[in-house]
């Protein structure tokens, strides 16, 4: 089981469009290659049939294969059904898989059992095969009731925690970045806390 991620980043909708070309083709490819595919998460494109980015598990022996042929930046040559008389014709984006950069302990994870919801007969009612995990520390939730397995589900379970911890952690990056750029820009000129002097750099106070 692994789980991989097709993204438009910050791309106009012509690269949200061509996620969801990819996504059709991927799914081609991966039942060319016998390997489980299964949706995890998704993001709608500004616009009707477009996607920013979709999660993706993948399960079987081709799996990563598959996802090597995937992983990386992806280009798509076509003119843009919304921008006539445009010469751009490229568009760009990038499709990852996810490793948790650090392993989670099953202690920092509250598990739960719960019966799924939605389509499934008599299966879905009687068995209690979905998972609740929240992270402690951070409160973060997921639940999961993708596979008929409980093993399944608390396996997914745990990878989706990780990768969202690991989306945090980024977006604190990411945040932190943002916060140094506008710094440049924030110095006040007089009033210094300290001040230095000459080539030494000696400090004055």
């Amino acid at each position: 089981m692994m789980l991989l991620q097709i993204s438009a980043a910050q791309g106009p909708d012509e690269c949200c469009l061509a996620v969801s070309l990819a996504l059709r083709q991927f799914h081609k490819e991966a039942q060319a290659m016998q390997v489980e595919l299964n949706e995890v998460e998704r993001e709608d494109g500004r616009l009707p049939g477009t996607l920013r980015s979709v999660l993706l598990m993948l399960n079987g022996d081709a799996a990563e294969s598959l996802a090597a042929k995937w992983c990386g930046t992806l280009q798509w040559i076509c003119e843009s059904p919304w921008r006539s008389g445009r010469s751009r014709k490229n568009w760009f984006i990038g499709a990852a898989r996810f490793s948790p950069a650090a392993v989670l302990k099953e202690s920092e994870i509250r598990f739960e059992t719960l019966k799924s919801s939605g389509p499934g007969g008599q299966h879905v009612n009687k068995t209690e095969s979905a998972i609740r995990a929240t992270h402690i520390a951070s409160g973060i939730s997921v639940k999961v009731q993708t596979e008929r397995s409980q093993h399944a589900n608390k396996r997914l379970a745990y990878l989706l925690i990780a990768h969202r911890l690991e989306q945090l952690e980024q977006q604190q990056l990411d945040q932190q970045r943002a916060e140094r750029r506008m710094f440049h820009h924030q110095i006040v000129r007089g009033s210094p806390v300290r001040v230095f002097k000459g080539e030494k750099f000696t400090p004055l106070a």
